[in-house]
């Protein structure tokens, strides 16, 4: 029965006319363009590069509307799109340092999933929650590129391991290394600024 009702959805969406489509398209996938944009800028670092990325994003999305499978997250399905255009096009020009995702031990990847959306969030997460101005955007941006993606997707978007993974295109293993150590990396830079706004890491006490 679910097989015939996947069939007859394929059926539905390619006999649908130019117009439906468009209008199915703008109704479901136009109304993540802020958050997209917001994501392009993260990756790109850059407004016009971003506004060209979502463009370029929401150009191939429409092309390929009729693969998406309804009930499924379309969110996820566009930032996949989002991301692997801007892996492909955008970041051919820039240098970026390349990221061994082999590097942590079994302890270390428990140690991350326990710090997940996925599992509830730590209580350094939460206090950097409280830090909302251009010190955060700054340690973000300075981050090296499959760090700040892993971060965004997880702390920002919600998304979880399994979604970055897909998203991303790698193992959930490398997302929840990226994750653990773009968290420790975030952490670090902002350490010296929580302690001045007053957020102190759990255990410790003055």
């Amino acid at each position: 029965m679910d097989a015939n009702q996947s069939e007859l959805a394929v059926v539905d969406r390619s006999a649908e006319s130019a117009a439906q489509k468009k209008t199915r398209f703008e109704r479901d996938a136009l109304q993540f363009t802020n958050q997209m944009y917001a994501a392009a800028l993260r990756y790109t670092k850059d407004p016009h590069d971003a506004q060209d990325l979502v463009q370029d994003t929401y150009a191939k999305a429409f092309v390929s509307f009729h693969q998406f499978e309804p009930g499924t997250n379309l969110k996820a399905w566009l930032y996949r799109i989002l991301t692997t255009t801007f892996i492909n096009t955008y970041r051919k020009d820039q240098r970026r340092p390349q990221i061994s995702d082999g590097e942590l031990e079994d302890w270390q990847i428990y140690d991350a999933s326990s710090h997940t959306s996925d599992q509830g969030r730590s209580a350094e997460d939460v206090a950097l929650d409280g830090i909302v101005d251009l010190d955060v955007r700054a340690a973000l941006a300075a981050m090296p590129e499959d760090f700040r993606m892993a971060v965004y997707l997880a702390d920002v978007e919600g998304f979880s391991y399994k979604e970055i993974a897909d998203i991303v295109g790698v193992p959930a293993g490398t997302v929840m290394s990226r994750l653990h150590r773009g968290r420790k990396l975030l952490r670090a830079s902002l350490s010296e600024y929580a302690k001045e706004r007053g957020f102190n890491r759990g255990g410790d006490n003055e």
